[in-house]
């Protein structure tokens, strides 16, 4: 069997190494792990979102190296598609694309104002307009494809590429005390619970405080 590595950066304040770890985990794929230190000038510059890197999430796979989240998603789907990272019905894979790509590429007002940090809590946090506007449209994302799906995840019964792209957002709203209705509460909780996010979650807890520019609250 082919062995696997994927480069990741930290677990607390990883946000991009987050989604491909995940999609890695949901996918049942076994892999190493190979974590870039923080002190890595390039790392810290991405995390702070000062600059974009193919750093993280990479993915080596029998030779063949992946970079960029949603080509990893892309390319587990064709190594394990019993995995259903991706739905099988057309019009549900363009949709569940479609919102994966809008994480990918939008939302910045999001991520600069509350960067994750899974191990810190702001209770009241004051979040300004255009980030509520992003928050605003994550909800109406969540909401619609709870409705249109059923639940209890994005596209239905288990867990696909576009719950792993919105995983870091779950976070994001603990941390920053976001409320959200009682359907997208439940949507976070079960998140939460999944095996590998509490994986995850267990090993930033005992991450260390690495990186103090990214413990302000901006």
């Amino acid at each position: 069997m082919a062995k696997a590595e994927l480069t990741i950066s930290s677990k607390n304040y990883g946000a991009w190494a987050l989604r491909g770890w995940l999609m890695a985990k949901l996918a049942g794929l076994e892999f190493t792990e190979n974590v870039v230190s923080p002190d890595d000038p390039a790392m810290k510059a991405e995390m702070l979102l000062l600059s974009s890197s193919m750093l993280v999430p990479s993915l080596v796979h029998n030779k063949i190296k992946v970079w960029d989240t949603l080509a990893i998603g892309e390319y587990l789907n064709e190594i394990k598609p019993k995995a259903g990272l991706l739905p099988a019905d057309a019009a549900a894979r363009a949709h569940c694309r479609a919102i994966s790509g809008e994480m990918h590429s939008g939302f910045s007002s999001l991520r600069a104002a509350l960067p994750m940090n899974i191990k810190a809590h702001f209770p009241s946090f004051k979040i300004w307009s255009r980030a509520q506007a992003d928050i605003d449209r994550i909800v109406e994302i969540w909401k619609e494809c709870l409705a249109i799906y059923g639940g209890p995840y994005l596209f239905g019964t288990h867990p696909c590429i576009a719950d792993a792209m919105y995983a870091p957002v779950v976070t994001r709203f603990l941390t920053y005390d976001v409320k959200v209705e009682a359907v997208c509460a439940a949507y976070c909780k079960r998140i939460m619970e999944l095996p590998a996010m509490q994986e995850w979650i267990g090993e930033a807890q005992h991450e260390p405080d690495d990186i103090e520019e990214l413990d302000a609250e901006f």
